[in-house]
């Protein structure tokens, strides 16, 4: 099954794993920037831990960090949310993005898409078009 595009996502099942852990499933993500946003309930907080990291964007807000835990590892500020989102990015309210390691693609699929390391990434336009 193909993704097909939606005004804020995509339409089909997206998933986030890390260390052979599912951190997230939905087919309710928001793409902002190349990352999927998924929403709260469909992530597996047991593999999250509040992070003191914040960083600033200039147009969504403050983000805050969550490192992600499996086992006996950890990626440290692996996940990120902005908990008050400007106005410009309120359709990001109360979801989580993915990183640093972490894999996000199609459930199903073993491609490389948003949220892999930085050179396994293929433009949006290209991943659309299935090139």
């Amino acid at each position: 099954m193909e993704c097909q595009p939606r005004p804020a996502g995509f339409l089909c099942m997206i998933r986030a794993t890390w260390n052979g852990a599912v951190l997230a499933e939905s087919d309710d993500t928001v793409v902002v920037e190349g990352n999927h946003y998924f929403p709260l309930d469909a992530v597996d907080r047991q593999y999250l831990r509040e992070s003191a990291t914040h960083t600033r964007c200039p147009w969504k807000g403050t983000a805050s960090y969550y490192s992600v835990v499996v086992g006996d590892e950890e990626n440290p500020d692996a996940a990120w949310y902005y908990p008050e989102p400007s106005p410009a990015a309120r359709e990001i309210t109360a979801r989580v993005a993915f990183w640093r390691g972490v894999t996000v693609e199609q459930a199903g699929s073993s491609g490389a898409g948003p949220g892999a390391p930085d050179g396994a990434r293929r433009p949006l336009l290209a991943r659309l078009l299935h090139r």
